[in-house]
């Protein structure tokens, strides 16, 4: 997910977006442990994906203070 389609998104949007990024972050790691994950890189973009939603959560309630 880039950046950008995050943009025109709205709190809540970006809040449930991010547990489900979340989820798929712990279910990555279950099969990484278990010697099922096929691509180790899906962690590290789960990851970037999540740290940009949290950005933009964080713009979000910085721009109505």
């Amino acid at each position: 997910m880039k950046f950008k389609d995050l943009q025109n998104k709205t709190k809540e949007d970006l809040q449930k977006l991010l547990q489900e990024e979340r989820d798929k972050l712990r279910d990555l790691r279950f099969k990484d442990s278990n010697k099922q994950l096929k691509n180790v890189k899906e962690i590290k973009a789960t990851r970037a994906s999540i740290a940009q939603i949290l950005t933009k959560l964080k713009q979000i309630t910085l721009d109505k203070e």
